[in-house]
């Protein structure tokens, strides 16, 4: 552990933030695994990103615990990726489910909440499992690019999370879509075969639509909804972690 840092210090991982700005995504990781390991860890998607991120984690041998929230709901392709992935990788990616069943949230909350309450729904089934899992670790790293939304314009290599209380690693922040897909197709990188099919971004399957020529990338998620994020970057008092209380673009 690198004493020249205070874990819980919001100060000083904003300079190292600022310091790691010209780093590369694989400086930034190894940087995270030398302060954090071995309680880092990385809540994976399975989006684009995602994939570069854990290509550099598996290829690299880093020292990064790694799980994906399964809501259930999920696409068969996605779980299929997850399959490949660890293969290919020779790790394990942990299941971390919400609390209840599709079939019981149904139950208790109604059939197909997502439709009648979007918020609602990806909160038990994505922010109330991560809060849970994050509340383990000392830092989480995420696949988010500045460039992506509004909300995320301001995000900096390494910073403070004061939603999770925790530190926070963006490796790919400075990256392009451009950069990403040059990873992947460089490393041969197992991705999600929606990609070529007209889904940039990939989320819930009820939740996700394809995406016209022209539209932003996350232009399907929750498509006909004011929501384009599913709150595990935002905060709960309706601002994102970086103060913004506009939707994003």
């Amino acid at each position: 552990m690198t004493d020249s840092i205070t874990r819980l210090d919001a100060t000083a991982l904003a300079e190292a933030g600022r310091t790691l700005e010209g780093g590369t995504p694989l400086d930034i990781l190894r940087w995270a695994s030398n302060m954090f390991a071995p309680r880092l860890t990385f809540a994976t998607g399975f989006g684009a990103e995602g994939c570069v991120l854990l290509d550099l984690i598996g290829r690299h041998d880093l020292d990064v615990d790694i799980f994906t929230l399964d809501t259930g709901l999920l696409f068969p392709e996605t779980y299929e990726l997850w399959r490949r992935l660890e293969d290919k990788y020779d790790f394990t990616i942990r299941s971390v489910s919400p609390e209840l069943s599709i079939e019981q949230q149904a139950a208790t909350h109604g059939p197909e909440l997502w439709e009648r309450e979007p918020d609602r729904c990806c909160d038990m089934r994505k922010v109330t499992p991560l809060t849970a899992q994050l509340a383990g670790f000392d830092a989480w790293i995420t696949a988010i690019r500045r460039d992506q939304t509004d909300s995320r314009a301001g995000a900096l290599a390494v910073e403070w999370d004061p939603k999770f209380a925790l530190g926070k690693v963006n490796p790919l922040v400075r990256w392009t879509k451009r950069d990403v897909w040059a990873h992947l197709l460089k490393h041969d990188v197992p991705y999600n075969p929606l990609h070529d099919r007209g889904y940039p971004s990939v989320g819930c399957l009820p939740c996700t639509s394809m995406v016209n020529a022209g539209e932003h990338d996350r232009a399907g998620r929750w498509r006909g909804a004011l929501k384009t994020e599913c709150g595990l970057h935002t905060q709960a008092d309706g601002a994102d972690e970086f103060g913004n209380t506009s939707s994003p673009a």
